[in-house]
């Protein structure tokens, strides 16, 4: 039964590309509206304060309710909330304060949203009968095409019918993602998950929230490949963060333009969405721990130097479309330990703080850039931030711990062929 599995696929290009809309129409509509870029970074810091908390406070709701129930109520809230600023907006009632209460209650259902989405991938990989891989590549495909597609339609729609219309189409996508959401996978069964390579040891479903919101973390804290790849992830976006918000502006203004810039990021999601639609038809058959490495190796260091050096560029063009090809390959590795090392009863939870950690330090990423361009120039920042990423994703490559993402389940999730 694959209608879930395409269905939910089809939900999540619906939203994650109302999302990036989103993420270019409400500091433009900040600025035509107030004048003020400082009230413009206001609105990320109030979504995404709350969007972390929400991850790390949702999880206990996900696994009492279901992924689906939260994947879906959330989407509808967001429907309402984000239509609320346009129609507000109409009506002469949205004054600042208000619209920074608004971003920050979008930011709320976001954050549990999307970990619920993410928590239906067990269920949908038994009903779809795939390997857990192919579902993780194919949501791997579709993050980084929304990525590449979203931006480019962000600026056209903002163009075409202004920032305000663009953030009725973004409501507009919450409500039909939910749609989606709900007729496909309506018939979703509630099938059997392999057990998890770890021990679950998992609370009484009448525990408190309290408990189970505890449960949770000392799951992750035992498991250190999971409490490892968290932290992993949380360095590696604090310094994409850096780069893609102040090192590449900084770069573009200095030596290229902002279309340049722009092909550029299009490269490198455009070759990552290759990567992951590769990885989603063979990404079941490969070594992970040698895969991983060479893929981050390939994607991390070289695009800071290439830019830190003055290349042509022509070679800085063929480094990001190889980099990015060889990121499409890491999301599908990094989603299918999770969902085979946490078992079903804490997933929602485990997932949810997983996603935190991802999220957590991305606010500060900005910062993180301009205070090195600031204090030691453009060169050495992308130097020092090369460094940092090689550094923090080949610490796996001394740590024998790592190995143990070679292991799959002992019961594999379908027969070859059916």
């Amino acid at each position: 039964m694959k209608l879930p599995l395409y269905g939910w696929l089809t939900a999540e290009t619906i939203s994650l590309l109302g999302t990036r809309v989103s993420m270019l129409a409400l500091p433009w509509f900040v600025l035509e509206t107030t004048g003020s870029p400082a009230k413009a970074g206001l609105i990320a810091l109030f979504e995404m304060t709350p969007l972390v908390l929400s991850k790390i406070f949702g999880g206990p709701i996900i696994d009492r309710l279901g992924p689906r129930r939260v994947a879906i109520a959330c989407d509808l809230g967001s429907a309402v909330v984000v239509g609320l600023i346009p129609l507000l907006y109409a009506a002469g009632l949205l004054h600042f304060p208000v619209l920074l209460i608004l971003v920050a209650l979008a930011g709320s259902l976001r954050g549990p949203g999307d970990s619920a989405k993410a928590s239906m991938i067990p269920q949908l990989v038994e009903a779809a009968g795939v390997p857990t891989e192919r579902a993780t590549g194919l949501h791997s495909f579709v993050e980084r095409t929304a990525s590449m597609l979203g931006a480019a339609a962000a600026g056209l729609l903002i163009g075409l019918v202004g920032a305000t219309d663009a953030i009725v189409i973004d409501a507009a996508s919450f409500a039909l993602g939910a749609l989606v959401m709900a007729t496909t996978t309506a018939g979703l069964s509630r099938l059997r998950v392999p057990e998890p390579t770890a021990d679950p040891e998992p609370t009484e479903p009448s525990a408190s929230y309290r408990a189970q919101l505890t449960e949770g973390w000392h799951f992750l804290r035992r498991d250190r490949v999971l409490l490892g790849m968290a932290f992993m992830v949380a360095l590696t976006n604090l310094i994409d963060m850096a780069w893609s918000s102040v090192l590449m502006p900084v770069w573009g203004q200095q030596h290229a333009s902002p279309e340049t810039i722009g092909l550029l990021f299009a490269t490198f999601s455009g070759f990552s969405a290759v990567g992951s639609a590769v990885a989603a038809a063979i990404g079941d058959r490969m070594r992970r721990y040698p895969t991983y490495l060479i893929c981050f190796l390939v994607t991390g260091i070289p695009r800071f130097l290439v830019i830190a050096f003055g290349a042509p560029l022509w070679v800085v063009f063929v480094v990001f479309a190889i980099g990015g090809t060889a990121s499409g390959f890491i999301n599908p590795i990094l989603g299918a330990l999770q969902f085979e090392r946490i078992p079903a009863p804490v997933l929602g939870r485990v997932m949810s703080l997983i996603s935190a950690f991802a999220w957590g330090l991305m606010p500060l990423g900005g910062l993180l850039g301009g205070s090195l361009v600031s204090a030691f120039g453009l060169t050495t920042a992308l130097v020092i931030c090369g460094v940092a990423y090689f550094v923090v994703t080949m610490f796996p490559a001394i740590d024998p711990t790592w190995k143990q993402i070679e292991k799959r389940p002992n019961k594999p999730l379908v027969a070859a062929g059916s």
